[in-house]
């Protein structure tokens, strides 16, 4: 049985049990704004923290829409916290003490003193580990990293039939982490260090089910309405490096563009990479300096704008809509969340 035939046939009792059961009704009158952290760079990779509203122009799909709130913001003035979350079960054993001397070292620079309240989370076979408290002393997590139970692989990467049991994990350990976050104060940033899940989707894969496919589209648009609304922006580092090939390592590209109906879903699109791009973040390849794009992810949270303006009101319910982010000021380039889903609809987590 291929791959694909097994994470189709053995993902249907998880897509099942999390099929939301969607409203068929109108959209609200007074839609509530959407609120967007926008990170600003120039190409250097440098954040540009004195913009003014004037040099914003936000675009609801593709029409303008007026700007209602808009401010400047560092650290200093809102609470930040970071998760670094350790995925074993899609990390080759081989990596694993490599991705752990690494996250430890970024974890010990500077003495310790790291800049943001942060905690580890990691997964595992068994399920994930939650976090269980926010420091920022580094050499503190380093050595609770140390002693965390990061085992051999029951799941084996190269088994044709693991591909569902590691989506199925995958999943719910995202779920868990959403909630989690959504308790903190302020903006959250959640690192998943790993090179992701199969992406089993797209040509030469079997065809999903009507069922699978609106289970998926749910939880397309749980992650997009929750993770905007909690204000927690995904990052996925992968940990692999140079010797993945450039295919493979960018093949999520292929699904970034928002799911607009639930026959068009794929697996792909509640990938890690494609997750983290829509929420503003960074998907990191073809690097093994996983201590380094550690740092480079958490440097958006230096300086960031947060912008508000009053979505277009769906017609349907969970209808997308794309976001586009220009500014006026040539050679910059600015990050928030791709979309939204107006009306949202009966959207509820798996089991």
């Amino acid at each position: 049985m291929s791959i694909a035939k097994y994470v189709f046939v053995g993902l249907s009792a998880f897509l099942a049990g999390s099929l939301p059961a969607v409203a068929q009704t109108s959209g609200p009158a007074n839609p509530t704004p959407i609120h967007l952290s926008v990170v600003v760079n120039a190409k250097s990779g440098q954040s540009v923290p004195n913009l003014s509203q004037q040099d914003f122009t936000i675009l609801d799909p593709k029409s303008p829409q007026p700007i209602t709130s808009f401010r400047v913001v560092t650290a200093a003035q809102e609470p930040v916290s970071v998760i670094l979350f350790v995925d074993s079960v899609n990390t080759p054993y081989e990596l694993l003490g490599a991705v752990r001397d690494q996250t430890e070292k970024f974890l010990r620079k500077k003495e310790g003193v790291l800049a943001y309240p942060t905690s580890l989370a990691v997964l595992t076979d068994d399920g994930l580990q939650i976090p269980k408290k926010f420091s920022s002393n580094g050499m503190e997590l380093s050595d609770d990293l140390e002693h965390r139970e990061i085992g051999l692989h029951r799941i084996i990467l190269t088994n044709e039939f693991s591909a569902g049991d590691r989506l199925t994990i995958c999943i719910k350990a995202l779920h868990q982490l959403t909630q989690v976050a959504s308790r903190l104060p302020g903006r959250k940033i959640i690192l998943w260090i790993s090179p992701g899940f199969p992406l089993a989707s797209g040509p030469g894969y079997a065809s999903l089910t009507p069922m699978a496919e609106r289970a998926i589209f749910g939880d397309v648009t749980f992650f997009s309405n929750e993770l905007r609304q909690d204000n927690i922006t995904l990052y996925n580092i992968n940990p692999v490096g140079a010797s993945q090939s450039t295919f493979d390592a960018n093949y999520y590209q292929t699904f970034l563009k928002g799911v607009t109906r639930p026959d068009d879903a794929q697996l792909a699109d509640l990938s890690v990479q494609v997750l983290s791009i829509q929420t503003g973040g960074l998907a990191l390849v073809s690097n093994n300096d996983v201590a380094g794009m550690i740092q480079r992810c958490i440097a958006d949270a230096n300086s960031w704008y947060e912008i508000e303006f009053t979505p277009r009101p769906g017609d349907k319910p969970n209808q997308y809509h794309a976001i586009d982010v220009r500014l006026d000021q040539p050679g910059l380039i600015a990050r928030t969340r791709t979309g939204y889903y107006a009306n949202p609809q009966g959207v509820n987590p798996p089991r």
